[in-house]
């Protein structure tokens, strides 16, 4: 290690805060001295409201009818100051009681000459004093305690308003920095991405031992950028870095370094790369690189303060020593919006893909998720995992929660293999909504429609298992759902594969229609899907004999699958073809299940009356039935395969 990291780390193991960041004014301390300020103002103004007030004018003929015979008030004395006259009026007591002296301040006016008063004074027999008034503290409390309570109220809000809690604070970063000690996360606790984990393990051996790699000329990449969905797991793996290379952490998030002032991103930019240099070795983790890192001049509006904080981290990135000993990762579920600059070598040149896990990954991110929860007998975590294609870590991490939280609500003492099931049901469709009562007409169509989708499912080659049939309304305008799951890890589909898709969502609808001869608005669903999936086929797919292979979606994709900044770069001949293709396809599919419906109606009119009764078919009692009354060969899935990649569910309004 070298001389400067082994001086940051001393600096961390001293302890203490340099800036005093972590030593706070006692709030106590503070309350007892604005009471006290409060209570002095109050007994100033007490003072001030509670003297006896006399006019000058009122003043002198007090004065002068002290010697006129009878009167019944005389000044007897009066003490003059700097700024005030106090007359000390002597009137009769009550009842023969001695004389009452009572105090008045005199209001004085401009033209009132002090020297001319006093000798008046002194004329009618009015004793005079001098005082020396210093009411400097009482104008000066006056005066500034005001404005100190303002600055007091000022600070208090912007401490409610969270950090920054000064103006000269602004630039700093809000990196949240965690300890050598502090991070217990290890690769033992990371679990379904193995490739990432493989790759960030030379980022480790590196911090661990940098002269092993220095003593070749080799350079450790600046920059790590981990690319991958939500959930996948991308956060946690940097922690587990720093975890396992027992280095510092800083983490923040990339909309943390803008701000509405200009200027105030790039700044702490400045100041994290200041703080990470002393702390070397380290760890600089980025989250949601995209709110920072997005593509300048991709909008016709800009954005300074975001493009000058992504120019200095662009230059604080390239300006490091290659082997200064602080690793950048960063996070992000967006890579096609980043700057091209961010991605070149120099910068993020290591780019790590952390993607969904599978059948064995689920089921190891389970196994460590499952570690403190009390696991039932008959809990297959393989079987479960089966279950889940295309679940994500932290969706595993939220099954595993519900099905606690599940067994813990109905009193069990350990979790079962039930639990699990009622919380992957929750996840996928939702909450049971049982308290919907149906009429019973509506039951029984709802009933038609699922059954529709299933015995389509049944009898269509290339179709994916039923799992579950179900018209027990779940999650938001659901009052039923048909899961199908599929029996291996599939990553191609082919045409005949999608054509039973869409057969299959129409299944519902062609149900409706033989039986009532009408269908209703349950299959807007069914038509959404059906209408994607033969769209997708003729525009990008190639799969139409009418279009032949040709791409006709120009949209850009998104890591996600999601398209965006669609342009079409064809006519409208060449558009109307595809509505009329799509329309051919979809006719085709709607006719088949139509026809499969027909030719199998006794099993059809079965499965919805079991369907009626119990509200739940498995997957058991489906295609025990379809194969005893079908007519039409039944598609018999592998009893010992649970696997799969993709997860669909059709629910129905």
């Amino acid at each position: 290690m070298s001389d400067d990291n082994r001086e940051g780390r001393q600096r961390r193991e001293g302890g203490g805060d340099a800036d005093g960041a972590g030593r706070k004014f006692p709030s106590s301390v503070l309350w007892v001295f604005v009471a006290l300020g409060f209570l002095l103002l109050a007994n100033l103004f007490f003072l001030q409201g509670t003297r006896s007030k006399m006019k000058y004018t009122e003043f002198l003929s007090k004065v002068a009818a002290g010697n006129v015979p009878g009167a019944t008030e005389k000044v007897k004395r009066v003490e003059v100051g700097s700024k005030r006259l106090v007359a000390f009026v002597e009137s009769p007591g009550k009842e023969g009681g001695p004389p009452a002296e009572k105090r008045y301040e005199v209001i004085l006016v401009a033209t009132m000459d002090p020297k001319d008063l006093v000798n008046s004074l002194r004329e009618q027999n009015v004793e005079v004093s001098f005082v020396e008034e210093d009411d400097f503290l009482a104008q000066l409390l006056l005066w500034t305690f005001p404005l100190v309570i303002v600055v007091v109220f000022w600070m208090w809000l912007m401490r409610r308003m969270g950090p920054p809690q000064s103006v000269m604070s602004f630039g700093k970063s809000k990196a949240k920095i965690y300890a050598e000690k502090e991070i217990k996360v290890t690769f033992a606790d990371v679990a379904g991405i193995d490739e990432a984990v493989e790759e960030v393990k030379e980022v480790v051996e590196f911090l661990r031992d940098p002269k092993k790699f220095q003593a070749l000329g080799a350079r450790i990449p600046k920059g790590v950028l981990l690319l991958g969905a939500p959930g996948t797991g991308k956060t946690l793996l940097a922690r587990a870095v720093a975890g396992e290379a027992k280095v510092p952490f800083f983490s923040l998030s990339g909309s943390d370094f803008v701000e509405m002032f200009v200027g105030v991103g790039a700044s702490r930019v400045r100041d994290l790369f200041r703080q990470a240099e002393q702390q070397a070795p380290c760890i600089v983790f980025i989250d949601e690189l995209d709110a920072l890192g997005k593509v300048r001049g991709s909008s016709p509006v800009s954005n300074d303060e975001r493009e000058q904080t992504l120019n200095a981290l662009l230059v604080e990135m390239d300006g490091f020593e290659s082997n200064s000993g602080v690793i950048i990762m960063a996070a992000t579920n967006r890579p096609e919006i980043l700057d091209p600059a961010l991605l070149r070598p120099g910068r993020f040149d290591r780019q790590i893909v952390v993607d969904k896990p599978d059948i064995a990954g689920r089921e190891h991110i389970l196994r460590v998720h499952a570690r403190k929860v009390k696991m039932g007998a008959g809990v297959d975590l393989k079987v479960i995992a089966s279950r889940m294609p295309g679940f994500a870590g932290a969706d595993l991490a939220n099954v595993v929660n519900e099905a606690a939280l599940l067994a813990a609500r109905r009193g069990k003492k350990e979790v079962e293999a039930t639990d699990f099931e009622e919380a992957i049901d929750r996840v996928v469709a939702g909450l049971e909504r049982k308290a919907r009562l149906m009429s019973p007409r509506e039951k029984e169509i709802v009933a038609y429609h699922e059954c529709g989708h299933a015995l389509v499912a049944v009898l269509s080659s290339g179709a994916d298992p039923v799992h579950r049939v179900s018209i027990i309304p779940r999650g938001f305008g659901s009052l039923g759902h048909t899961l199908q799951l599929p029996t291996e890890e599939r990553y191609l589909v082919s045409h005949s594969d999608l054509l039973a898709r869409i057969a299959v969502s129409l299944g519902g609808r062609a149900a409706e229609a033989l039986v009532y001869g009408e269908v209703s608005t349950g299959a807007h669903n069914d038509l959404e899907v059906a209408t994607r999936i033969a769209r997708k086929m003729v525009k990008e797919f190639g799969m139409s004999d009418r279009m032949g292979p040709v791409a006709l979606d120009e949209s850009q994709k998104t890591m996600l699958g999601e398209g965006w900044g669609a342009k079409r770069e064809y006519s409208e001949q060449t558009a109307r073809e595809v509505d009329l293709e799509v329309k051919r396809i979809l006719d085709e599919a709607a006719v088949k299940a139509d026809a499969l419906l027909r030719a199998n109606r006794a099993a059809l009119d079965a499965l919805q009356r079991r369907l009626v009764e119990k509200e739940i078919l498995d997957r058991q009692e489906v295609y025990a039935l379809a194969r005893s009354l079908a007519t039409s060969p039944v598609n018999e899935p592998p009893p010992s395969s649970h696997a799969g990649h993709g997860l669909r569910e059709a629910a129905h309004p």
